[in-house]
């Protein structure tokens, strides 16, 4: 009876033990393979999971989620035979756990050596110029060509980021000296060009100024013209009536004439620069006589223009 008991609590023992080994929990974020008898049978999702205990066993742990692999920095020569230091970083996820597991030894070793031996080709086959300037594209090309490489092993390759490319120290000082030369080219470019159109502004404004003081001169000329022709006007019109009064007999109007042409004279004398004083060996009264001549044909005339209207 005792053995009977004792064989009872192995046996419950044994089964509470095969219970526990069968159940299997897969955490958020990880997928398991199930092997029997070494070879592959299913995949264990996400949750409470029961295999066969001593058939069954959990192969391989993967990491579904997306995860990130630094490049570590290695020496490439470019197509012009420079020598740089590359590194960078590689963004990755499992899609099919299956052939993560079996489809190659060592996946993210795998995946690393991948990436670094296509940074390698890529980035020699381009001048060290292209690859200061075209960093996405290079950034493309990898991910293109190793994204399609790593497809067979169920992994997707969603990023490749060159990090950092460190030229030699002798080619930096090269490159800082020509951006220096190339930002004072451009300085004294401009600085020509500043010049250049001050100067088309001044030929300008000087152009402008030339053009209105002309018509300035050519509009004071006209009036001058203007009004020395209404000084002539008036002037034949006194001659044309002295020639009238004269005709008809008046005496004022030879004392008019001689009287005008005597002031124009005194006035053409006192006006030369060289003279301080003057002697006039002429009497004041003919002057006057003169005058009154001139005060008596304005009468007449007046008298006449009444008598007219």
């Amino acid at each position: 009876m005792e053995a009977v008991s004792t064989l009872v609590l192995f046996i419950l023992v044994l089964a509470v033990a095969l219970g526990f080994s069968s159940v299997r929990i897969v955490p958020q974020g990880m997928e398991f393979t199930v092997e029997r008898w070494g070879r592959y049978t299913r995949t264990l999702a996400p949750g409470f999971n029961v295999i066969v205990p001593v058939f069954d066993r959990v192969g391989a742990r993967l990491n579904m989620m997306e995860q990130v692999m630094d490049v570590p920095s290695q020496e490439v020569i470019t197509k012009d035979n420079a020598m740089i230091t590359v590194d960078g970083v590689v963004f990755y996820q499992v899609l099919d756990a299956p052939k993560a597991a079996y489809e190659v030894n060592n996946l993210e070793y795998a995946i690393l050596n991948l990436t670094m031996t296509n940074i390698r080709t890529v980035m020699g086959s381009m001048d060290m110029d292209e690859l200061l300037s075209r960093r996405d594209a290079i950034n493309n090309r990898l991910l293109s060509v190793v994204d399609e490489a790593t497809h067979p092993w169920g992994v997707k390759v969603t990023r490749v980021e060159i990090k950092d490319i460190k030229p030699p120290k002798d080619l930096v000082d090269s490159m800082a000296r020509q951006m220096k030369a190339e930002r004072e080219k451009r300085a004294q470019i401009l600085e020509a060009e500043g010049f250049r159109q001050a100067e088309i502004l001044k030929a300008e404004g000087e152009k402008q100024g030339a053009i209105l003081a002309a018509e300035g001169k050519r509009e004071a000329a006209f009036r001058e013209a203007e009004a020395r022709e209404r000084l002539a006007e008036a002037e034949a019109n006194a001659t044309r009536m002295v020639s009238q009064a004269i005709g008809a007999g008046s005496l004022q109007a030879v004392n008019y004439f001689v009287a005008l042409k005597y002031i124009e004279a005194l006035g053409l004398i006192a006006s030369a620069p060289n003279e301080k004083v003057i002697l006039l060996p002429v009497e004041a009264s003919g002057v006057l006589g003169s005058l009154a001549g001139i005060g008596e044909l304005a009468k007449e005339a007046f008298s006449r223009s009444g008598k007219g209207a």
